[in-house]
């Protein structure tokens, strides 16, 4: 079907309906173009992201990162940059490959709209020209033949009046004749003018604006198909940096499965032991030899003996020094009782 056939009426609505093909095509490139923006925002936000907890040098999350867990935990950081990365791809290639090349596509097709519908209006300018001086020849006709037949008349009037003198008819005569050549001129010109027309008007109709419309329908189906690629493009961009993004997502799994418990707990053992044995037994301390006897035994050696044991009897007694604790507090809970039974 064609617009030049089909449309050789519709010359207001096909130009209505190409400004609405172009501002489609726009409103696409606006929308890819912020989709280009949030890509690189979302490039920005991850590799800051990254960045942040990554580990610092010289710092006790460099020490820790020894461990299988915080080694999977910076992989997934690193990746994580990478991922960044193909997202910063996506924005360039879009923006390359869509973007710039629709602009300019666009303007390439709004000239050449405006160029066809010049055309198109200098065509319709021209016909209603043509019909104008249809027009105009028509009336000039029409009012040659009145003017002829007022002549005549007059002249016939004139002949049959005897009053009127020869001179008189012989001149009404020669007016109504003038009158008839003009209007033979007349319609001679209006022939010519109106074949001429329908000329016109046949190739206007048949040739002129159906070579328009044609271009305009050739230009409105390549807009189509160029959307059309550009979507599918679209598409491809994405579909490029899968593979990568996999990657990067198989090295956070991989990392992942390189976890284990218990080589990190082996690692704590390593970092952690002191060498030291565990604590023995504590040995039983026997007070009762400095207690004092019963009252019955009241003899002065024994007194004597037992102001010595006194004097013996420390206040305090010292506990044995466990390696991770600086008192051996079974020690010092035994001393405390034994001091408490001592009148």
């Amino acid at each position: 079907m064609s617009w030049g056939t089909e449309l050789w009426d519709q010359f207001d609505n096909l130009e209505k309906h190409t400004q609405w093909g172009i501002e489609v095509l726009e409103k696409y490139i606006k929308f890819v173009k912020e989709r280009t923006e949030i890509e690189i925002g979302y490039a920005k936000q991850l590799r800051n992201l990254s960045k942040k907890y990554q580990t610092k040098k010289n710092s006790k999350e460099e020490e820790e990162s020894k461990y299988t867990s915080c080694k999977a935990f910076q992989t997934t950081l690193n990746e994580m940059n990478d991922y960044a990365g193909q997202h910063e791809v996506i924005s360039e290639n879009m923006t390359s490959q869509i973007t710039a090349e629709l602009t300019r596509f666009v303007q390439e097709l709004k000239q050449e709209r405006k160029s066809h519908f010049h055309e198109g209006r200098k065509a319709q300018q021209h016909i209603e020209t043509c019909w104008k001086q249809l027009e105009a020849s028509k009336r000039r006709f029409e009012r040659d033949c009145k003017e002829a037949e007022r002549a005549q008349q007059y002249f016939e009037k004139m002949d049959a009046d005897i009053n009127v003198t020869k001179a008189d008819v012989e001149k009404a005569r020669q007016q109504a004749q003038i009158r008839h050549q003009m209007s033979d001129d007349s319609k001679g010109e209006y022939s010519s003018v109106l074949q001429k027309f329908n000329r016109e008007q046949n190739d206007h109709y048949y040739t002129h604006i159906p070579g328009i419309f044609q271009k305009l329908q050739d230009m409105e189906e390549r807009r189509i198909g160029r959307m059309s690629d550009s979507l599918k493009t679209y598409a491809e961009i994405d579909r490029q940096v899968v593979p990568i993004i996999g990657k990067c997502l198989d090295g956070i799994t991989k990392s992942a499965e390189s976890i284990n418990g218990k080589q990190d707990s082996q690692m704590v053992i390593e970092s952690f032991k002191s060498g030291f044995e565990p604590p023995g037994d504590v040995d039983f301390e026997d007070f009762t030899q400095s207690m004092k006897r019963t009252v019955s035994d009241n003899s002065l050696t024994n007194t004597k003996a037992d102001g010595k044991s006194d004097a013996k009897v420390p206040s305090k007694s010292r506990g044995k020094l466990w390696p991770f604790i600086k008192k051996n507090k079974l020690s010092l809970k035994l001393v405390r009782t034994v001091s408490a039974c001592t009148p």
